[in-house]
Formats: C-alpha cells, structure tokens, sequence
C-alpha cells in the first residue's frame, strides 16, 4: 500500500515520503495514529495544502523534545526493589515503573517514548533510552539497588569505570 508520511517515521522515511508499506502496517499504525494518509490524487493535494502547517506543528514538536531532552541529560533514576542474595529481582523493572520515577523527579515524559528490549530483572545500573522524537533521543541512567546506600555505592563503582 503506498502512502504519504504526515511525519518523520524512524527507519521508513521523513515527512511529504512517499513510501510503500505491507497493507496491515498502514491500516494498523499509520493510519490510526495519523501518521500517514494514503496516497490518492485528493490525498497529495490536501497534504501539499497542509505541508507549511504539518511542517510548523512538528518543527515545534521538535523543538520540545529537544528541550526536554537538553533537561533530561545526565538524569538518574533510582529505584529500590527487594532481591535476593544472588542480586536476582523479586519482580522485575518494568518501563512503567522507569516512567513513574521520571515524572516523580519532575518531568513530563510518557511511557511510549521510553525503550527497552526486555525488563530488568538484576540489580545493578542499566542506560535507558527515550525516543522523545523521531530526531531525539536521550539517554538516562537507572540505578537498581535493595537500599539507597547500595545505590551509592552502585553509582560510584559506575562512574569509576
């Protein structure tokens, strides 16, 4: 299915694209998140009408998610969990729980933009990504410990490194 992308899509192209996707994918994701509109006659008309105003609305996106990113940099999080002797997690960490300590510290990021591949089920400091922005991203620093003394002594061993 070909279709116009209404906004930067990460690894399928930027804004006024016309790219070809699986007919799912668009129906599924593009479509619903109005990401994208398909490409029909009528479409590119209305896109090429709405380019400056589309163009406005995400150079101001952008320009938050810089902003928040520019805040957001050298940001740690410590969260305290119960584990076990071998430093295993009764639980895990989860990104709503990584989303619930940022907004505790102030800022206003949602749990969509955080990324990670599996939860955390060790003790120990772990990077986390947050895709604040197709073009922004920001790493933080998650301190996972039994106690906030063992979170000090994390974070030094970490910065020795």
């Amino acid at each position: 299915m070909e279709v116009i992308l209404l906004e930067h899509v990460e690894k399928l192209g930027k804004m006024g694209d016309k790219v070809s996707v699986k007919t799912g994918y668009a129906r599924n994701y593009l479509l619903p998140q109005k990401k994208a509109l398909r490409a029909t006659e009528a479409n590119m008309a209305y896109f090429e009408a709405q380019k400056a105003a589309l163009e406005a609305h995400n150079k101001e996106l952008f320009e938050t998610a810089s902003k928040l990113a520019e805040s957001l940099n050298g940001f740690n999080a410590v969260l305290i969990r119960q584990a076990a002797e071998t430093g295993q997690l009764y639980g895990s960490v989860t990104i709503r729980d990584i989303a619930s300590a940022i907004k505790d510290a102030g800022y206003d990021v949602a749990r969509r933009y955080i990324y990670m591949e599996k939860p955390i089920k060790d003790l120990g400091m772990y990077q986390i990504k947050l895709n604040l922005h197709p073009e922004v991203s920001q790493t933080i620093l998650v301190n996972v410990a039994r106690s906030s003394e063992e979170a000090k002594k994390q974070a030094k061993a970490y910065n020795q490194e």
